[in-house]
C-alpha cells in the first residue's frame, strides 16, 4: 500500500517520506491525522475510488503495527460490504509493500480534505471502543461526493466496480435470508417477502422494514425473537432500538440492538416479531423461509408483496379501521378531513418497483 500523508501525519508517525512514484491508484491512499473527541484518528482516502477507511483512537503503541491495522481495517470493512472473501484476499495479496510519501498534488489534498469532513457528519457512527470502524467506513463511503465538474460519485459503488474489474468477476456475494413479513390488521394484512443479507444488523433490518411498510421512522421499535418448544414458542430475546427502553424491561432477556447481526440469531431461530410505534403497536410477524448462500447483492430486495399499509399515527389497528370506514363513506362529516389528513401522512399503495428502488438507494 502506498500512503500519501499530510505533513501533520508524517510528523506524528516520525517517518521520512520516500519520493513520490506513480503506482496503481487502487493501492494508493491519501491520509490525514485528525483529532476527534480528543482522540487521534487516521483517515485514509483511496485515490481511485475515494473510499474512506478510518482508524480511531490511535496511540503511540499502535504505530509499530500501523500497516497491520490498516490491512485489518480494509479486510473487515470490505467483507462487511459483502465483497467476496477471495477477492478481498486477492486485493490484499496483490498490494505492494507499505511505503509513505508526501501528498501528491493540490487536487488530491482537496479531495481528501472533503472526505475528512464526513468524520464530523457521521460522528455518531464512530465506535469509541475500537480502532477499526467498519460501520463508519461503510456509511461515510456512501456519501455522494463531487468528482470533477458536474460529476458525482458514491465511493462504495466505485470500489465495487474497481474490484470487479480487478478480479474479472462480480465482486459482491453474500449469504442472505428470505423473510416473510406480515403486518396483521383487523381485516386483512400487508405482506412483504424480503431478501436481507445475513451480515446486516438488526438496526439495518429495522430500516429495511420501515421502507417495506412505508413507515416514517418517527417512533421507537423493538424485535422479539422466539424459539420453538413443546408449548409452541418461547421468547428467547427482546432486542430494543433505544437505550431508554432498557429501563422498562425487567422480566425478559433484553439487548440493545447496536452491532447485533442477523447471523447471530438467524437461521437458528426462525420466528420474530417486529413492533413499531409503542402507542399504535404495529406488530409485524417475521418468519424465516430459507437461506440463500450465493446472493449477488449486498442490499435487501422485496420479492413480492400484497396489501397497502396504514398511514402513520392513525391510532393502531382499530383506528385504521375507523379511518377506512370514514374514507369509504362520503357522507361522513369527517370524510374530507380524513381524506386530506391521509394524503398528508404519505399513505402509499404497494408498488414493488418503487420499493426496490428505495431499498437499493438506502443500502447500496
Amino acid at each position: 500500500m502506498h500512503i500519501q500523508g499530510t505533513k501533520k501525519l508524517l510528523d506524528y508517525l516520525k517517518i521520512n517520506p520516500v519520493s513520490h512514484q506513480e503506482e496503481n491508484s487502487l493501492y494508493a491512499w491519501h491520509a490525514n491525522l485528525m483529532i476527534v473527541d480528543r482522540k487521534k484518528a487516521i483517515v485514509l482516502v483511496n485515490d481511485k475510488n475515494r473510499y474512506i477507511i478510518v482508524l480511531y483512537g490511535i496511540v503511540a503503541k499502535h504505530l509499530k503495527k500501523l500497516d497491520e491495522l490498516i490491512i485489518e481495517s480494509i479486510r473487515k470493512t470490505f467483507l462487511e460490504e459483502g465483497i467476496k472473501e477471495e477477492i478481498v484476499e486477492q486485493y490484499i495479496k496483490a498490494s505492494p509493500d507499505f511505503t509513505f510519501s508526501k501528498t501528491k498534488d493540490n487536487t488530491s489534498v482537496a479531495r481528501m480534505n472533503k472526505s475528512c469532513e464526513t468524520i464530523y457528519i457521521f460522528d455518531d457512527l464512530l465506535d469509541r471502543e475500537n480502532i477499526v470502524q467498519t460501520t463508519f467506513n461503510k456509511r461515510a463511503s456512501r456519501y455522494l461526493i463531487t468528482n470533477g465538474k458536474n460529476n458525482y460519485i458514491n465511493p462504495n459503488r466505485e470500489l465495487f466496480d474497481n474490484l470487479t474489474a480487478f478480479a474479472g468477476q462480480v465482486s459482491i456475494q453474500t449469504q442472505a435470508v428470505l423473510l416473510n413479513v406480515k403486518l396483521n390488521l383487523e381485516n386483512g394484512h400487508a405482506l412483504r417477502k424480503l431478501v436481507v443479507p445475513l451480515h446486516f444488523t438488526f438496526y439495518q433490518l429495522h430500516k429495511a422494514l420501515q421502507i417495506a411498510f412505508d413507515w416514517e421512522d418517527y417512533h421507537l421499535h423493538e424485535f422479539y425473537i422466539y424459539g420453538d418448544n413443546a408449548k409452541g414458542t418461547k421468547l428467547i430475546l427482546n432486542i430494543v432500538g433505544d437505550e431508554e427502553t432498557l429501563n422498562y424491561k425487567d422480566d425478559i432477556p433484553v439487548k440493545l440492538e447496536a452491532g447485533i447481526k442477523l447471523s447471530d440469531y438467524l437461521p437458528t431461530y426462525k420466528h420474530m416479531n417486529y413492533v413499531y410505534d409503542f402507542g399504535d403497536d404495529w406488530t409485524h410477524s417475521i418468519e424465516v423461509e430459507s437461506i440463500m448462500n450465493d446472493y449477488d447483492k449486498n442490499y435487501p430486495i422485496c420479492m413480492e408483496g400484497e396489501g397497502n399499509t396504514p398511514p402513520e399515527d392513525v391510532g393502531g389497528t382499530h383506528g385504521y379501521e375507523m379511518y377506512l370506514n370514514i374514507l369509504n363513506d362520503p357522507t361522513h362529516p369527517d370524510h374530507q378531513h380524513m381524506l386530506e389528513w391521509g394524503k398528508g401522512q404519505s399513505e402509499r399503495e404497494f408498488n414493488l418497483e418503487k420499493m426496490n428502488r428505495f431499498l437499493k438507494s438506502k443500502f447500496y
